[in-house]
């Protein structure tokens, strides 16, 4: 299918190349929507798109017109998808925000919409009856844009009608398609608008560089509102007639061999993953569960959206590797939002390159490389830039940095962001000249670009450079704590006039004895890499802040730990 769906014209629009699809394979499955225990279900293109249109024209009939901002605030729904559809074919634009989930606190919730619709500028809300007293009366708060809440999963999206066509038509493939959100906590999200142009190029550059084939399956539990699951997974598969099956993120948390067990059904050879989710599968997945399963036909678990680790990768081959997981599988990608997502990609059916280098130089902004020990750390590589794609190494004057030398990666793309919606102060610290100062740390050594950290996390102790994802890291291994839930983060030593390092961990142990057991081996651990933690916090499970991502966020929890636990001290 994909050799003669991949033609694109740069005049295309998402709903253009819907259309075809539909029209050349109206048959074929375009998304199978998979649920724990029940039979998947799968839509059809032609099914898809006509369910798609009858979206588009009750729409309109709800008075949404081309242009406006559609939030979507819904749970894994096998009407999702021809909803989503449905606002691109009337011309509106998409924006996919996260459904909160039991521990979201409603205030939470609420503050954070709240945020988006004064800053994003939502015209309307598509949710769900559970959710409409809280968007109800953020409608009627000074300064809310949102004009209306709709409920489209109680229309009969069936019903036949004619192709809908929007009341004024989309001008070019230069005009707006959808609203996606930065990764951040809720309310501290930037609204980044994209084209159908900037989708549309992207994906033809990204499937190149990824060896995308008309056999390739893609399979994927990230939520829609990241753009790692809306643009990888979501877009390219729908652009390229590549099935897709979609798990629900909520549920893969709880039981993450769902994603295997997708993976083995359906054949899948594709998917990407945060970082954490490596340590988390191969932790928490038991030998059972796996009974019957082979992972032999997958071709890539793309490891993107925060900094690559090596004993992830490792943790996760030793696991698997007795069910066909092999180590060229392992692949890596450096992606954002800004740039509509990938900037770099390892090369399919090879293992990401790895890299030791000793930990001391490399907080004084030098690669030097080392033998393995405990003064080491293990880079990996997230590959070189895909097509159309620049990035360099800066530091703070902005000057370029040679190979082997750490500085801000700072990227030009041919699917660069103009900007973020609504927000020119932000957009003007960022985006420079036409570069995106992206804010993480890295290096590139022979063509590859190695991302360590992101610049805003860097603690400073006395002049030297601590990467808070080094501390974490070990720290995950000391007894007591649970893996992965770990937060490192630098505050002011006033009267020393540096920082010092703090940590906050999580533990099923807290509130007992084994506490200060706990704080010993943290300091223990630091103390292996170089590193005095002054100040260790345990906190119970599921105490830490995360990001809309899904990762801990270092920003967030640091000001909790300000407002909250020193206050206790």
């Amino acid at each position: 299918m994909l050799s003669s769906s991949m033609h694109f014209s740069p005049e295309e629009r998402l709903s253009d190349r819907w259309r075809r699809h539909a029209a050349a394979f109206p048959q074929s499955v375009a998304v199978t929507h998979w649920v724990a225990g029940s039979k998947p279900v799968h839509w059809r293109w032609g099914e898809l798109l006509c369910s798609a249109q009858n979206v588009a024209h009750w729409l309109s009939i709800q008075g949404v017109r081309p242009g406006q901002v559609c939030a979507l605030i819904l749970r894994h729904h096998p009407w999702f998808y021809p909803v989503y559809l449905g606002i691109s074919l009337s011309g509106a634009l998409p924006a996919v925000l996260a459904y909160p989930n039991a521990r979201t606190h409603p205030d939470k919730f609420r503050q954070g919409l709240e945020g988006m619709a004064r800053r994003s500028g939502l015209d309307w809300v598509l949710s769900e009856r559970e959710l409409e007293p809280i968007i109800r009366d953020l409608m009627l708060r000074e300064g809310s844009t949102i004009q209306g809440l709709l409920f489209p999963l109680e229309f009969n999206m069936t019903t036949q009608t004619q192709p809908y066509m929007p009341l004024s038509p989309i001008a070019s493939a230069e005009s707006p398609c959808l609203l996606q959100h930065s990764s951040g906590t809720t309310g501290l999200q930037k609204a980044v608008v994209l084209s159908h142009r900037a989708v549309l190029g992207h994906i033809e550059r990204y499937h190149r560089a990824i060896g995308l084939k008309a056999d390739d399956k893609i399979v994927s539990w990230l939520p829609l509102y990241h753009d790692m699951g809306l643009i990888a997974a979501f877009h390219m598969a729908l652009a390229c007639a590549i099935p897709l099956i979609q798990l629900d993120p909520f549920e893969w948390v709880q039981a993450p061999v769902l994603l295997l067990e997708a993976v083995a059904h359906e054949r899948a050879t594709l998917t990407w993953l945060p970082n954490f989710a490596y340590h988390l599968m191969a932790e928490r997945i038991h030998e059972e569960d796996l009974k019957g399963l082979r992972f032999d036909r997958m071709r890539m678990f793309i490891n993107c959206s925060e900094p690559v680790r090596a004993e992830a990768h490792e943790k996760f081959l030793r696991r698997f590797g007795p069910y066909g997981v092999r180590a060229e599988m392992l692949a890596a990608c450096y992606a954002m939002a800004e740039t509509t997502f990938a900037v770099t990609q390892t090369i399919p059916g090879q293992p990401a390159s790895q890299l030791t280098v000793d930990r001391s130089e490399l907080a004084c902004g030098r690669v030097r490389p080392t033998s393995p020990g405990p003064q080491s750390r293990v880079c990996v590589s997230s590959g070189f830039p895909i097509a159309d794609c620049t990035v360099r190494v800066v530091n703070d004057q902005g000057e370029d940095l040679p190979d082997d030398q750490v500085g801000e990666l700072v990227i030009r793309s041919a699917s660069m962001f103009d900007g973020y919606r609504n927000y020119p102060e932000k957009t003007a610290e960022v985006l420079k000249d036409g570069w995106y100062y992206s804010g993480d740390y890295g290096f590139r050594h022979q063509g590859e670009y190695y991302v360590i950290g992101r610049k805003k996390d860097l603690i400073i102790v006395a002049g030297k450079n601590i990467y808070p994802e080094d501390i974490e890291d070990v720290i995950n291994g000391v007894p007591g704590v649970i893996p992965g839930r770990v937060v490192a983060f630098g505050m002011d030593d006033l009267e020393l006039g540096t920082e010092q390092v703090a940590v906050v961990v999580e533990s099923e142990h807290h509130g007992t004895s084994r506490v200060a057991e706990i704080r010993r081996g943290v300091v223990q651990a630091g103390m292996e890499i170089g590193v005095t933690i002054s100040a260790v916090y345990v906190v119970p499970p599921r105490w830490l802040i995360k990001s809309s991502a899904g990762k801990p966020s270092r920003k967030a929890n640091r000001e909790r730990v300000l407002n909250e636990l020193k206050a206790q001290e």
